[in-house]
C-alpha cells in the first residue's frame, strides 16, 4: 500500500493566480482543514479592483510592463511573438514545394479539361500561346485563393503585448470557475522542460496530443506553456470556433483552424499539408485532440487520424526528419458543458457557437466553483523512433530507401502504421490519467443497487475503489493527508445538489443520483481501468441470474471465454484494449479476480482452468464487488441491445421489396425514441442506454460486422443510407405480417441480451419476441412510410425549400459501390484478426 500511495503522491504545481508553487519530491501537504484552501489562495492572489483596487491596479501594470515571468522572454523553443510572424510562415507555406506541384497539376487538369471540352480549340495558330495564358491564369487564381485560405487557416503570433493580456484576462476568467486552480506534477513538468530543451536545440516540434472533454483543454494548456516558460503551441481548432471578435482572438493566441470535412478539396489538402510541414521542419510546436471533438461521454473516444495522418506523412515523405509525441491528459472535478451534452446525447442538435452564448458563457462561470484541473503529461518519445520500430515488425520497409506510399500494399501498411501510433497515443493517456474525486463519487453512486447509500457507506466504497484503481496502476487525483471522507465532501460539493441530492432527517444523511444520465459522464472516467474485469463479470452473469444454488451457477471456461469474446469484439469501438490478446489477458483477469476472492476457481489436474463460479465469500457480502463490475459494463450492453433490436424493425414489410434503403440518421433517430419508449415502461434499465454517441457507436459495429450495409452518397446533399444485409434480415409471418422472434440478427440479439441486467419481464422471453418487437415493428414501418413519401415527393419535384429529396433506391452506380464493399469487407475479414481482449 505505501508503494502505491507514494506513486499517487507526486508533489504538483499549483498554478492560483500568480501564486506558483512547485513542491519538491516528498513534499507532504498540512493536513486539510475542511476549508477551502484553493479558495483563500485564489482571492488573495488574484485582486479585485472593489476590495483591493492598488494591489489590483498593480497586477495590470506587472502585466503590462512584462514584469519577470510575464515578460515571456526566453522561452524554450523557436521565436514566437514578434511583428513579421505571420508573414514569415505565409511566405513559407506559399512557397512549399508541395503546394506550388498540386497548383500546377490542378491548372494543367483544368486546361486539359478545356481543350477537350473545345473550350481553347486546338487548331487555333496561338493554341500554345492561348493555353499557356490560360494556365498562368488559372496558377494566378489558385495563388490568390491558397494565399485567402492561408491567411484564414494559420495563427498569428504577433504581440507579445496581446498575449500578456490575454493570459491575464484568461486566468482571471478561468481560476475564477475552477477555484482551486489548475495542477500538474512537477516531475513531470521537469521531465518536459529537459525534454523541450532538448527539442529546440534540434529544431524539432513538440506535438501534444490531449485527450478532449472541454472548450478548457486546449486554454489550460495555453496557459500551463506560457506560465512554464515553453514555447506555445499551434492549436488545431475547427472553424466553427472562427466566428466574431472570438475567432480572431483564439488565432492570435494559437489557434489554427480547419474546416472539419475536407471532402475532394485536393488544394486545401495540400494546404494543409503545407503548414504542418512548415511548422514542423520549423520546430514548432502542435497541439491537436486524438479524439477529434470532444468526448460527450466522459471517457476517451476512438482516435480520429485527420491531423495525424499529416504529421505522419511529414515523416514518412521524408520532408521532416523527427517530431516528439506528448500524450496529455487533462482531467475536470467537473466539466462546465456537461448539461449541453446531455440535451445533444438525447437527441437535441448541437448548437454553432456564437459571439452572444460565448459573453453571456463566460460572465456566468465567474460564479460557479468547479473544483480544480489536473493536466498530466506522458513521458515523450520519438515519432522517428516509433515509426521505424512498428515498420520493422509489420514489413520489409527501410527509411533508407524511398518508399512509395500510394502503391496499395503500401497504403495498407500506412494506414495500419496510422492505426496503431492513435491507439498507442489513447493508452498512453489513459495510463497518466489521474481519477478525481467526482469521478470516484459518480462511479460509487451508479454502482450500488437501492435509492441511496449513506455517508459512511459512501465513503467506504470510494476508499474501496481508490485502492483497486491504484492496484490497477491508475492514479488517483493527489489531495495530500486529506482524509478520505473530506475529500469526499469536496467531490460531493462540487457536483452539487442537481447531480448528487441528499436526503436529511434520517439516521444518517443519505445521497442519491438525482441526474443519472449527467452523472454517468463522470463514471465513465473509470471505466478504462476495469473494462477487462467488466466484460468477465457480465460473461459470468449470464449464469449467475439463471439462479439456483452455487454449483448451478458456475460457468464452464471455455462459454467463458466464449462469451468474453463476443462482448468484447461487440465494444471494441468504445474501450481500447490490452494488446496481449484475449487468451492471455482473460486469464490474467480470471486470476487476479481469483486473488480478490470475487470468483473461484476450478482446475484440472494439469492445472488448467475448466470451470468458475463466484467465491463464497463474494456471496456472502452481497456481490457488492461483483455488482460493481455489472453494473459498469451493463448501460452499455443495453445500449447494444437496443441497438439490436431497433434493426428488426427495419425488415421490410410483406409486399415491400427489399430496395429500399432508410436514412443512417433517422433510423438512429427511430432506435432513440424505442429506447425512451421501452425505458419508461420498464424494458430498459438504463436511461443512458438511449444515449445518441453510443447508439451511433452500435450501428458503425454492425456495419463492420456486415450486419447492416451502408452507402454513402458521393453527393454531400444526400445523407447516408442504410438497409439490412439480406443474410442477417429476419422473417415475417406470411399471415399476420409481424417479424419472427428468430434467424441470424435474433440469436445475435440474444446473445447480447444474455448479459442484459435483469429486471422488469426479463425472465419472460415473450416479452421481447411480442410486445418489444411490435414496437419497434411499428417505428419500422414508419420509417419504410417516410422513405418512400420522400422519394415520390422527389419524383414530382419535391417541396419548395425542403433541398435535394433522399432517394430510397440505390443508383446502379451505388448498387456496384455496395456490391464492391462487400466483396472488400469479406477479404478483409478473412484475413485480419478478430477483436481482442
Amino acid at each position: 500500500m505505501a508503494s502505491d500511495e507514494r506513486q499517487d503522491s507526486a508533489p504538483d504545481l499549483r498554478i492560483l493566480g500568480d501564486s506558483v508553487t512547485l513542491q519538491p519530491s516528498g513534499y507532504v501537504e498540512p493536513a486539510f482543514t475542511g476549508e477551502d484552501i484553493g479558495g483563500e489562495a485564489l482571492m488573495k492572489n488574484m485582486a479585485r479592483f472593489r476590495s483591493e483596487p492598488l494591489r489590483f491596479l498593480r497586477e495590470i501594470s506587472l502585466y503590462v510592463s512584462g514584469t519577470g515571468w510575464r515578460a515571456y522572454d526566453n522561452v524554450i523553443g523557436q521565436p514566437i511573438f514578434y511583428k513579421g510572424f505571420t508573414d514569415h510562415i505565409k511566405t513559407q507555406v506559399m512557397s512549399a514545394t508541395l503546394l506550388q506541384t498540386k497548383i500546377s497539376q490542378l491548372a494543367e487538369m483544368r486546361v486539359a479539361a478545356e481543350v477537350e471540352e473545345g473550350l481553347i480549340n486546338k487548331n487555333d495558330k496561338d493554341f500554345a500561346i492561348k493555353k499557356a495564358q490560360r494556365l498562368a491564369a488559372l496558377v494566378q487564381g489558385l495563388h490568390e485563393v491558397a494565399e485567402k485560405l492561408t491567411d484564414q487557416m494559420i495563427c498569428k503570433f504577433e504581440s507579445k503585448a496581446f498575449i500578456r493580456s490575454a493570459y491575464y484576462l484568461v486566468t482571471q476568467l478561468l481560476l475564477r470557475a475552477y477555484h482551486q486552480g489548475i495542477h500538474v506534477s512537477s516531475e513531470e513538468v521537469l521531465r518536459l522542460r529537459s525534454v523541450a530543451e532538448e527539442a529546440a536545440r534540434n529544431k524539432q516540434s513538440i506535438i501534444f496530443l490531449p485527450c478532449h472533454r472541454s472548450h478548457v483543454d486546449y486554454v489550460s494548456m495555453q496557459l500551463l506553456c506560457y506560465r512554464l516558460g515553453l514555447a506555445l503551441p499551434v492549436v488545431v481548432a475547427g472553424d466553427n470556433l472562427n466566428f466574431p471578435l472570438v475567432g480572431s482572438f483564439l488565432q492570435h493566441a494559437g489557434a489554427m483552424y480547419i474546416r472539419r470535412s475536407f471532402g475532394d478539396d485536393q488544394l486545401y489538402t495540400a494546404l494543409v499539408q503545407s503548414y504542418i510541414d512548415v511548422l514542423l521542419q520549423g520546430g514548432y510546436n502542435l497541439e491537436c485532440f486524438i479524439e477529434g471533438g470532444r468526448s460527450r461521454t466522459g471517457k476517451l473516444l476512438p482516435p480520429k487520424f485527420g491531423i495525424l495522418s499529416f504529421v505522419l506523412d511529414s515523416l514518412l515523405s521524408g520532408r521532416v526528419e523527427d517530431a516528439i509525441v506528448c500524450p496529455v491528459s487533462t482531467q475536470y472535478d467537473k466539466v462546465i458543458e456537461t448539461e449541453g451534452y446531455v440535451t445533444e446525447l438525447l437527441g437535441m442538435p448541437k448548437k454553432q457557437e456564437n459571439l452572444t452564448d460565448f459573453l453571456t458563457g463566460g460572465s456566468s462561470i465567474l460564479s460557479l466553483r468547479l473544483g480544480r484541473v489536473d493536466v498530466r503529461f506522458h513521458e515523450p518519445w520519438s515519432l522517428r523512433a516509433f515509426i521505424n520500430q512498428q515498420l520493422s515488425k509489420i514489413s520489409h520497409i527501410s527509411f533508407g530507401i524511398k518508399v512509395d506510399w500510394k502503391d496499395v500494399k503500401n497504403q495498407a501498411i500506412r494506414q495500419k502504421l496510422l492505426r496503431t501510433l492513435g491507439y498507442k497515443v489513447l493508452a498512453d493517456i489513459n495510463a497518466v490519467s489521474v481519477v478525481m474525486p467526482t469521478a470516484l463519487i459518480g462511479t460509487v453512486l451508479l454502482t450500488l443497487r437501492g435509492r441511496g447509500v449513506g455517508r459512511n457507506e459512501l465513503t467506504r466504497r470510494v476508499e474501496w475503489l481508490t485502492n483497486r484503481i491504484r492496484a490497477k496502476g491508475g492514479r488517483v487525483a493527489h489531495f495530500g493527508n486529506a482524509p478520505i471522507c473530506d475529500v469526499v465532501e469536496r467531490g460531493l460539493e462540487v457536483l452539487g445538489k442537481d447531480l448528487v441530492g441528499v436526503v436529511e432527517g434520517l439516521a444518517e444523511p443519505t445521497y442519491y443520483a438525482v441526474d443519472r444520465f449527467q452523472l454517468s459522464f463522470y463514471r465513465n472516467m473509470t471505466i478504462h481501468l476495469f473494462i477487462s474485469e467488466s466484460l468477465v463479470a457480465a460473461a459470468l452473469y449470464t449464469r449467475v441470474k439463471q439462479g439456483g444454488g452455487p454449483s448451478m451457477q458456475d460457468m464452464p471456461y471455455q462459454d467463458l471465454y466464449d462469451q468474453v469474446f463476443f462482448l468484447s469484439s461487440l465494444f471494441r469501438g468504445e474501450f481500447i484494449y490490452s494488446g496481449k490478446g484475449l487468451a492471455a489477458n482473460l486469464e490474467k483477469t480470471v486470476l487476479e479476480l481469483e486473488a480478490e476472492n470475487v470468483i473461484l476457481i476450478e482446475r484440472d489436474e494439469e492445472g488448467r482452468i475448466t470451470k468458475i463460479g463466484l467465491s463464497g465469500a463474494e456471496r456472502a457480502a452481497g456481490r457488492e464487488n461483483f455488482d460493481f463490475y455489472c453494473f459498469l459494463i451493463w448501460p452499455f450492453i443495453e445500449a447494444s441491445w437496443l441497438a439490436a433490436v431497433s434493426l428488426m424493425g427495419l425488415t421490410p414489410p410483406l409486399g415491400q421489396e427489399n430496395d429500399i434503403w432508410i436514412q443512417v440518421s433517422k433510423a438512429q433517430e427511430s432506435a432513440q425514441l424505442l429506447g425512451k419508449t421501452l425505458y419508461h415502461q420498464g424494458d430498459l434499465s438504463y436511461f443512458e442506454a438511449v444515449n445518441k454517441e453510443t447508439l451511433k457507436n452500435s450501428y458503425q459495429r454492425f456495419e463492420e460486422e456486415g450486419i447492416i450495409q451502408v452507402i454513402r452518397s458521393k453527393d454531400p446533399r444526400i445523407p447516408a443510407r442504410l438497409r439490412i444485409a439480406p443474410y442477417w434480415q429476419p422473417g415475417r409471418d406470411e399471415k399476420t405480417g409481424r417479424i419472427l422472434a428468430s434467424g441470424r440478427l435474433w440469436d445475435f440479439t440474444e446473445n447480447i441480451a444474455s448479459s442484459r441486467r435483469e429486471g422488469k419481464n426479463r425472465r419472460d422471453g415473450a416479452t421481447v419476441s411480442t410486445r418489444v418487437l411490435s414496437l419497434t415493428d411499428m417505428l419500422g414501418r414508419k420509417l419504410f412510410e417516410d422513405a418512400v413519401r420522400g422519394e415520390q415527393e422527389g419524383a414530382k419535384g419535391g417541396k419548395k425549400g425542403k433541398g435535394v429529396p433522399t432517394p430510397a433506391r440505390l443508383s446502379d452506380e451505388e448498387q456496384r459501390s455496395v456490391d464492391r464493399t462487400e466483396v472488400e469487407r469479406r477479404r478483409r475479414r478473412r484475413l485480419e484478426e478478430r477483436s481482442k481482449l
